[in-house]
């Protein structure tokens, strides 16, 4: 028959045993401190916490932490949100602030143990609520999980704070990428390579041999997309608002139509196309995409097909411009707000100024960042590649702590 053994000098502990729950309530008004830690600063691919607001932000209750604390987003813990606090703060009470009993776990070890599957199963779980699962202290302290003595410990939290630098690294490298890659698209896409005279117009400053256009005349399908029904399977993927990763256009969170030839035809997306979001919330209204996937997709209404005049400029150029914080402002300058979306019509999206340097120039362009864009999605590979080593030892070194073994009477 089969029973389940812990590994030599391992032990199942209560978790209200190792870890408490520090419940420190307080208004944000009387806070001594300039950091408030919302879950929406919590970043689910680390320990770290890297984001954050001030107090002045918020109102109502909040609880404060301590410098080493674990910040534990108990609200919808499938997100899998935790940080360790660097310094002193308040966090959202739709979190919880835990602190290692360090006589029973170490608090190097403690982010670690949060973070394996063994513990998140247990607590997703346990949570209660259907629209916003969340996790109750009582519940979870009586919670057992199985824990290497302190000496072990050390010694897996040693390796996994190695493989976090590692990681970190990674991730710094790839942040190092965007932000030169916003730099460049910010300066070639207005003022070219290389030092060049330029001329004052309604767009500011550009070289003195480059013209002025509109969208409208650069382009010579602006297009709004097919407003039907959505469905879970079907002949065609239809793209949307969500489908949009860094001046991409990604395929993930699909959703499929039924079309006729005719239908189809008239909104098939091409290779070049670039989707605009034209209603979304005030913060995501306005993203552009260029479309370079294999295979028939279409796209959906709240979405305008712009194709590129390409005896005039390319797509990839118009793309960066219509991305670049230039050109990111002048989309939304054209914004209006609604009851809960905001809104650029294609009319007005027509309007929009659009530098237009010579084509040669254009080439040259377009090839410096194509191969800067190349760089980060080859940096993104690595650092998704870190990630997954790094959970895979947590996960073996931490997690899979009981071993099946088979016994015969």
């Amino acid at each position: 028959m089969s029973t389940q053994s812990l590994k030599p000098g391992w032990k199942m502990v209560k978790f209200g045993d190792v870890a408490q729950n520090v419940a420190v309530r307080v208004d944000p008004a009387d806070a001594k401190t300039d950091v408030y830690v919302g879950l929406e600063h919590l970043d689910p691919s680390t320990i770290h916490l890297r984001q954050w607001g001030h107090p002045t932000d918020v109102t109502g209750q909040k609880l404060a932490f301590k410098k080493g604390d674990v910040i534990f987003g108990r609200r919808r813990a499938y997100q899998r949100k935790l940080a360790v606090a660097e310094f002193d703060g308040i966090c959202s009470a739709h979190a919880m602030v835990v602190r290692a009993k360090p006589k029973m776990i170490l608090p190097k070890f403690l982010p670690f143990f949060l973070q394996s599957d063994m513990f998140m199963e247990r607590a997703i779980e346990i949570s209660v609520g259907s629209l916003s699962p969340t996790i109750n202290w009582k519940t979870l302290k009586v919670q057992e999980f199985p824990l290497p003595p302190i000496d072990e410990q050390k010694r897996i939290a040693e390796i996994l704070w190695a493989a976090d630098e590692a990681f970190n690294q990674h991730q710094q490298s790839n942040d190092n990428l965007m932000s030169v890659k916003r730099t460049l698209l910010n300066r070639l896409t207005v003022r070219g390579i290389g030092q060049q005279a330029t001329q004052h117009t309604r767009l500011g400053e550009i070289p003195v041999h480059w013209r002025l256009a509109t969208v409208e005349d650069v382009t010579s399908i602006c297009q709004y997309g097919l407003s039907i029904p959505l469905n879970e399977s079907g002949q065609y993927p239809i793209l949307r608002m969500m489908n949009y990763d860094d001046g991409r256009i990604i395929a993930n969170d699909l959703k499929y139509v039924d079309l006729d030839d005719s239908d189809f035809n008239s909104f098939k997306v091409h290779k070049g196309d670039i989707l605009f979001n034209r209603t979304n919330s005030a913060d995501l209204v306005g993203k552009v995409g260029i479309f370079d996937l294999e295979g028939d997709y279409v796209f959906a209404s709240y979405l305008v097909r712009l194709r590129a005049d390409e005896d005039q400029i390319l797509p990839d150029f118009l793309n960066y411009y219509l991305n670049s914080g230039l050109g990111q402002r002048r989309l939304l300058a054209y914004a209006t707000p609604g009851v809960s979306q905001t809104n650029i019509s294609a009319g007005n999206l027509k309007k929009v100024l659009v530098p237009l340097p010579p084509m040669e120039e254009q080439k040259q362009i377009v090839e410096v960042l194509n191969n800067l864009e190349l760089r980060k999605h080859l940096q993104r590979n690595h650092v998704a590649e870190a990630q997954k080593c790094l959970a895979a030892l947590i996960n073996n070194l931490v997690g899979a702590t009981i071993a099946e073994e088979v016994s015969h009477v």
